[in-house]
């Protein structure tokens, strides 16, 4: 027995009654649409076949259908055929069909395809996203199809074909749109590839604007510090200052004032010998070199100096305070002290 033929096929699974095999086509005014419009498409596209099956949508809702499966043809013949699965809504025709890219491991659909979806297939050209009945039909969009893909094959990127220019007065208004809506999604792809290369170089920025800031924080902290210790220290030297002017003024009957008055230095207020004066003038020096080690040090925490140089440097001051500090040691056990 031969098998039927697509429009005995259609037919029978139109107006098959029988659960499960009833299609969900409910008016017979729409079955009759489909019938007209996949014949329609077979005899354009004869390498296309029909069948049903159940088709689940996002919503979870099974629901049966009928189908057309094939492959389409581009212009170029180097490139591979695109099998398809076009399935009728069940609300066709006011609802378009559902296109899907058939998946293969060997042919995978590049990520950047405007119009196929790379995990599902699902196909969304602007036929189907503006589709309107009666105007579209099967055999129209699978003609969009072709013509899309043949401008943008969806299992290999070209980036460049997209955009060719051709003149609007050689394309029609379905293509020029197609055109404009690739050019449009590999604009926007370009523009969030380099949109996402700015923000990584901003974050790079940004941390090192918050590694700048931790540390001109801890300088700022350092320096508050030193602050507090040379009020500390200028506020010692003031009672120090007001202990002598006191002294000055109960021991000598001169005021600091009087001194100045006559270029007096404070020096000599006081009465020193020449033992004393050595051990004021070795501990000063002493107090000197403390200061500027303290210093070094500071210079070295902030790696102003190199470690060698610091350490040259620390070496040589210490000798000269060694040096000073038994000459004060010296001079307090001399004879002339004792």
């Amino acid at each position: 027995m031969a098998p039927p033929s697509p429009k005995e096929f259609i037919e029978a699974a139109l107006v098959a009654t029988t659960t499960p095999y009833a299609l969900s086509y409910t008016d017979s005014k729409q079955k009759w649409v489909i019938l007209r419009h996949l014949l329609s498409l077979l005899q354009e596209f004869p390498g296309f076949k029909p069948s049903t099956g159940r088709f689940m949508h996002n919503d979870g809702t099974e629901v049966n259908l009928l189908r057309a499966t094939g492959c389409v043809h581009v212009a170029n013949s180097t490139t591979p055929t695109i099998p398809l699965v076009i399935w009728l809504h069940e609300n066709y025709p006011q609802k378009a069909p559902l296109v899907f890219v058939s998946l293969h491991p060997m042919t995978p659909i590049h990520r950047h395809h405007p119009f196929v979806d790379k995990t599902t297939g699902a196909t969304s050209p602007p036929y189907i996203l503006t589709w309107k009945y009666p105007p579209c039909n099967l055999s129209e969009l699978l003609r969009n199809l072709v013509q899309l893909f043949s401008i943008d094959h969806p299992f290999s990127y070209t980036p460049t074909t997209p955009v060719c220019l051709t003149h609007p007065c050689l394309v029609s208004t379905k293509e020029a749109l197609d055109r404009l809506v690739g050019m449009l999604h590999y604009d926007m792809v370009a523009l969030r590839a380099s949109t996402s290369d700015e923000i990584e170089k901003l974050s790079l920025l940004q941390e090192e604007l918050k590694r700048r800031d931790r540390s001109i924080t801890s300088m700022v902290a350092e320096l508050g510090e030193e602050r507090m210790r040379l009020e500390e220290r200028v506020k010692n030297w003031a009672e120090e200052t007001d202990r002598v002017e006191n002294w000055l003024r109960v021991n000598d009957g001169r005021s600091i004032m009087d001194l100045n008055a006559r270029d007096v230095g404070i020096e000599d207020a006081f009465e020193m010998d020449e033992t004393s004066r050595a051990r004021l003038e070795s501990s000063a020096a002493d107090l000197a070199i403390e200061e500027v080690m303290y210093k070094l040090d500071k210079a070295l925490e902030h790696e102003a100096v190199s470690f060698d140089s610091y350490i040259k440097q620390v070496r040589s001051l210490a000798r000269q305070q060694f040096f000073h500090r038994c000459n004060g040691m010296a001079s307090t056990l001399s004879p002339t002290s004792a």
